[in-house]
């Protein structure tokens, strides 16, 4: 395993960081982890080097926690820094820090957790934080060691980025969502620099898009094809978020030990700048090949759900999006049919609540109506009105 820098820290963190979000299950919901496959992958990847295990309130249907405080036992807590997250959608008052923080170490079953964030923060979540007195609470969990170093994650833009960057001196690090297809979305690349010129460490989320960026459709396959250097489409996105000297752990949502070796040899390459001119124009040709054939940037992350309506936003869009990737628009009509009626797109009533909560800012009540026109009653595409 390769270690890096974690900001001003005194302390070298792998490459690789598991996030446990992704974990497999044993039916289609989140909450119900398959736990012995899934112990079975988190002890590998620490084993074999990870000592950066990443959760939150809310993974796995709220299980994701619970799972992590039972995989940790056995002396694996001591190999590894835990981070977690403070669920600021669901604070209504500074009585809450506590509330939330007593009952993730309950969860976790440690006495302090190493990188505690701010959770999903954009212009509006941390107005309300930062009013509520959450920087002097977490200075006073410091101080009593339930909580060593304070950061938070971000969906919004640079220029919100920067603010918050910029508004407490005290930051350890900061988590970002980063890959080839966001340089300029979000924080992008400039958030990268800025945070990291601030001293900041920078943990990377989504650098595989949910795991889109791992099973490309043909196209994009093809230019893989053509590299001089053979790597996997996940190998590739990894190594281009490493290559970047700001960034000090990459993310990844593992579903399976495959993945976990896979993402584990992708480590052990892993350098600063490695990539070629030639490479690095490549990457530039899929993102550009990518941007022609996805519409709609859905990473699956689910904050979105649960909709009033019960529609089945992720799943919804990632039938369309396959039809449009992969030229099948006849395949998702017919993939469209095994999505259950009452989580179909025509139930959406345009309360926008999901738009408040996407991490990627899609107009998603638009996307509804234009999705059902499509898949549901056969109109082509480019008939339908764009979002």
């Amino acid at each position: 395993m390769k270690y890096r820098k974690f900001g001003g820290l005194e302390w070298n963190v792998s490459a690789l960081g598991f996030g446990i979000m992704r974990l497999p299950t044993t039916s289609d919901e989140p909450a119900d982890i398959d736990e012995p496959k899934a112990m079975r992958m988190v002890r590998y990847a620490i084993d074999h080097g990870v000592n950066y295990i990443d959760t939150a309130w809310a993974y796995h249907g709220e299980k994701s926690e619970p799972f992590v405080g039972r995989v940790l036992q056995d002396g694996y807590r001591d190999k590894v820094r835990v981070a977690t997250k403070l669920p600021c959608w669901l604070v209504e008052g500074s009585e809450d820090f506590d509330k939330y923080l007593i009952e993730q170490l309950r969860r976790l079953q440690t006495d302090h957790i190493d990188f505690y964030l701010l959770h999903a923060l954009n212009k509006e979540s941390w107005a309300k934080m930062r009013d509520l007195g959450v920087l002097s609470w977490a200075e006073g969990a410091i101080a009593d060691r339930r909580i060593r170093h304070l950061g938070f994650s971000f969906h919004d833009d640079y220029e919100a980025f920067q603010e918050i960057v910029d508004a407490y001196d005290k930051w350890t690090f900061c988590q970002i969502q980063y890959n080839y297809m966001d340089v300029t979305n979000q924080a992008g690349t400039q958030g990268l620099q800025y945070a990291a010129s601030k001293g900041l460490a920078v943990v990377i989320m989504e650098p595989l898009l949910g795991g889109r960026l791992a099973n490309p459709p043909a196209r994009i396959q093809q230019l893989w094809d053509s590299a001089t250097q053979e790597r996997t489409p996940a190998d590739w996105a990894l190594q281009w978020v490493w290559n970047q000297p700001q960034v000090s752990v990459v993310l990844s949502g593992m579903s399976a030990m495959q993945h976990v070796k896979e993402n584990l040899n992708s480590a052990e390459r892993s350098r600063i700048g490695p990539l070629s001119q030639e490479e690095q124009a490549l990457i530039a040709q899929v993102r550009d090949k990518y941007n022609e054939l996805c519409p709609i940037p859905c990473t699956k992350c689910k904050y979105c759900l649960p909709c009033p309506s019960g529609v089945d936003i992720p799943r919804v869009f990632e039938v369309f999006n396959n039809g449009m990737m992969h030229d099948d628009i006849q395949g998702a009509r017919s993939g469209y049919k095994f999505v259950p009626e009452e989580a179909r797109a025509d139930k959406c009533t345009q309360c926008q609540q999901c738009e408040e909560l996407c991490p990627q800012q899609i107009p998603i009540s638009e996307w509804m109506v234009r999705v059902e026109e499509v898949l549901a009653h056969g109109r082509p595409y480019e008939e339908c009105t764009l979002p």
